[in-house]
């Protein structure tokens, strides 16, 4: 019985991520081709005509995001963590480049500019710190092979990854039920897309410390 829940709910765990993956890809098809007036840039129009690198930087952000997920996916998969070691090893490394050097960093300067005043500025700027910091921190875990913490700031960072994929699916929920003015909704959706995904990254850590 214990064995059949097992494989049901590994089953469930890969629809899920499935589905996340292909909510991001979709996400991200909108902005093929560029366009500086595509989905979410058209209410960044001032940020468009007045920062010379605000296109680049989004650009680069939501290109290499996917790069972010499709990578994070392998890295939690026991087979793939037992039996091949070299594409866990590999889409590792694509995952900690893709965010320390791309995603985060392009993150942190949109977040500077983010709409919805000082409140969703420090939501996203923190996001885009805690991500990098979290990442870094496990890939000098790894390289020291303190593979217990190199796991649990994975699982931080990863969780922060995905708030790409959990603000939009908060912003349908409560669109759905409240019908917030947009300005309310975007605050609260910028610090409620990742801060629940961090708490519960911390109980995920703190259930396999005390197994």
């Amino acid at each position: 019985m214990y064995l059949y829940l097992k494989r049901v709910t590994n089953i469930i765990l890969l629809i899920a991520l499935a589905f996340f993956f292909f909510l991001m890809g979709e996400i991200t098809t909108r902005y093929f081709p560029f366009s500086t007036t595509a989905s979410f840039l058209q209410i960044k129009q001032t940020e468009v005509a007045t920062l010379p690198w605000y296109l680049p930087v989004f650009y680069t952000h939501v290109y290499t995001s996917m790069f972010c997920l499709l990578a994070g996916f392998t890295q939690f998969n026991r087979n793939i963590l037992k039996k091949q070691k070299t594409v866990h090893r590999t889409a590792g490394y694509l995952y900690i480049i893709s965010v320390l050097i791309f995603s985060a960093p392009t993150g942190f300067f949109m977040g500077l500019y983010a709409n919805g005043g000082i409140a969703a500025i420090s939501f996203f700027v923190t996001l885009a710190t805690l991500w990098w910091y979290f990442t870094w921190r496990a890939y000098t875990c790894a390289r020291q092979k303190n593979f217990i913490a190199h796991r649990n700031f994975m699982i931080r960072s990863f969780a922060l990854a995905l708030s790409a994929i959990t603000l939009r699916i908060w912003k349908v929920v409560l669109v759905h039920f409240f019908e917030p003015a947009p300005m309310d909704l975007y605050i609260v959706i910028s610090g409620l897309g990742w801060i629940p995904n961090l708490l519960i990254a911390e109980y995920i850590i703190h259930k396999q410390t005390v197994k």
